[in-house]
């Protein structure tokens, strides 16, 4: 049960993770083509322009989940080297329940209602032509702890098997 529930986890972290690489290229060639149409043509676009800061929220939305689930995120490892592999998976285990969750919950709680106001307002670019959807960006404020916090669990389980192993 604790395999299928953590190769679930990890196959849509991936895929999102795939989308996100992905992600990247398409804002290059926005970006190319928002210099292009400005010195090649004269022409300018708020809109085109503000969609390089959605599609970057889409990077770090869906990239943060895959850089957990890669070991990618920053860590100090002055001790934890030196651990056997049960004293490895004890930290790990604290560390998802302690920062990685704690932290998740209270950005889901602080944010939400902040994010709440900006859907029920629909909230727009204060640009009048800028694209009408700041109410979906700032929905990766709650989406980014939800997908770390879901990845999070699946490497809870991955150190419980770690820890159970010895």
């Amino acid at each position: 049960m604790l395999d299928r529930v953590i190769k679930i986890i990890d196959y849509w972290t991936e895929r999102l993770g795939r989308l996100g690489s992905w992600m990247a290229l398409v804002m290059v060639i926005v970006m190319v083509a928002i210099v292009l149409l400005r010195y090649a043509f004269q022409v300018g676009s708020i809109a085109l322009q503000e969609s390089v800061m959605y599609i970057n929220a889409i990077i770090f939305t869906v990239g943060v989940a895959y850089t957990l689930k890669e070991q990618g995120h920053v860590r100090v490892d002055v001790f934890y080297n030196r651990l056997s592999n049960k004293g490895q998976a004890m930290v790990d285990m604290f560390g998802c329940i302690v920062f990685l969750m704690l932290t998740s919950g209270f950005i889901i709680w602080s944010s939400y209602d902040y994010v709440g106001v900006s859907w029920r307002i629909r909230e727009g670019s204060a640009e009048s032509s800028g694209l009408p959807f700041v109410y979906l960006l700032k929905s990766t404020i709650l989406a980014i702890p939800s997908l770390i916090a879901i990845q999070g669990i699946a490497e809870f389980l991955k150190s419980f098997k770690k820890f159970r192993k010895g």
